[in-house]
């Protein structure tokens, strides 16, 4: 099919060019594609408002002459055996609505043939130790399949900037790594993740959870608030510094205009998340690391996280689970004692027959530095 309107399909409403095949997309990106302005979403269907704030966040970018796809592609290189490939949701009408009103112009949803079109492929990219830890523990291989759609995605779609959730942690730090790595034109962009008004992670695969299941996965949540609110608790206060001026420039951390958590409410209801814990900015430490008790303070994160964790295993249906890790997020190494600056509190259990992550970003204060 070539390149169409979607209002023009009879859907009606905000308007967006759907490519189902990469000739067709070629044919649409020609003619719009702005130098510098082209940013790219990539999401494997089943949309939310997730989804929605990475194509608010790319559209801002780029601005209003520039030029937005989402892509949306079931990769089945990133399901192992037994997963939900087969049953993972389909809602292509849905997601084109979705994309059109948070501002996509484009919406790339190729067949397998034209992603691969040489059949499953026999040279990938491979994520290597980073990509051996935790979700990769779990799911051997997994981020070998991520990482060859989205190199592969990146060629096709030619962006500037790619935007990608904070919820699947990991998977943005294994990006980011590739594309330094292996010198992507591109900038990889974080956006925090969105919540429900119960604090539950927007997932495609909540659509999965039974009532009863969905009472017992907040505790995913509830334990990551639990291990920031315990790091706010024994963090030493820190004592007022005298305001500096605006830079021109970042100098370090998240580039210019890169999406930071805000805590802002969205219209839909859903809430993102907040700033890191720890010492707020523009503040000098008056105290050391270690909490008041003198117990490590990412020793604290964990306990007071493991606790709601174990009480929720109790819950009928229980949570079984996989992997509570507080890990720096360059590298997803454990983060040991002594360690200060950004952590990444990671969860990832099973209620019922679904499989669920979730994080929060932390900041682990140090004597005398300025976060």
């Amino acid at each position: 099919m070539s390149p169409r309107r979607w209002s023009e399909a009879g859907a009606g409403g905000p308007d967006v060019e759907l490519c189902t095949s990469v000739r067709d997309y070629d044919e649409a990106l020609t003619p719009h594609a702005t130098p510098g302005r082209t940013a790219v979403v990539m999401t494997m269907g089943a949309l939310h408002a997730g989804h929605a704030a990475l194509i608010r966040a790319a559209r801002a970018r780029v601005g209003d002459e520039g030029l937005v796809t989402v892509t949306v592609f079931v990769n089945p290189l990133q399901f192992g055996a037994g997963e939900d490939l087969d049953r993972y949701p389909r809602t292509l009408e849905a997601d084109l609505e979705l994309a059109a009103e948070a501002g996509a112009d484009i919406v790339l949803a190729p067949p397998v043939r034209d992603v691969y079109p040489g059949g499953e492929p026999e040279v990938r990219v491979t994520a290597g130790p980073m990509g051996e830890r935790y979700e990769g523990a779990s799911r051997p291989g997994h981020f070998d399949g991520v990482l060859t759609v989205v190199a592969k995605l990146l060629h096709l779609t030619r962006p500037d900037v790619a935007f990608f959730g904070e919820k699947d942690a990991q998977q943005l730090a294994v990006i980011r790594r590739m594309v330094t790595d292996l010198n992507f034109p591109v900038r990889v962009v974080g956006v925090p993740t969105v919540r429900e008004v119960d604090g539950l992670a927007l997932s495609s695969r909540n659509r999965y959870l039974a009532p009863a299941e969905r009472t017992t996965a907040l505790a995913l949540s509830r334990a990551l608030f639990a291990g920031r609110d315990a790091l706010a608790a024994a963090s030493p206060a820190p004592t007022p510094a005298p305001a500096d001026p605006a830079p021109s420039a970042p100098t370090t951390g998240a580039p210019a205009g890169d999406i930071t958590a805000s805590g802002v409410t969205t219209p839909d209801a859903t809430t993102v998340d907040a700033p890191a814990a720890g010492a707020p900015a523009s503040s000098v430490l008056t105290d050391a690391a270690p909490g008041a008790s003198g117990t490590p303070l990412p020793r604290l994160v964990r306990e007071a996280a493991r606790a709601v964790l174990a009480e929720a295993a109790d819950h009928d249906p229980p949570l079984v689970l996989d992997y509570l890790a507080l890990v720096d997020p360059a590298d997803f190494t454990e983060a040991g004692d002594d360690f200060t600056g950004e952590a990444v509190l990671a969860v990832a259990a099973r209620v019922g027959a679904t499989r669920l992550i979730d994080n929060v970003r932390l900041e682990f204060p140090q004597r005398g530095v300025r976060p």
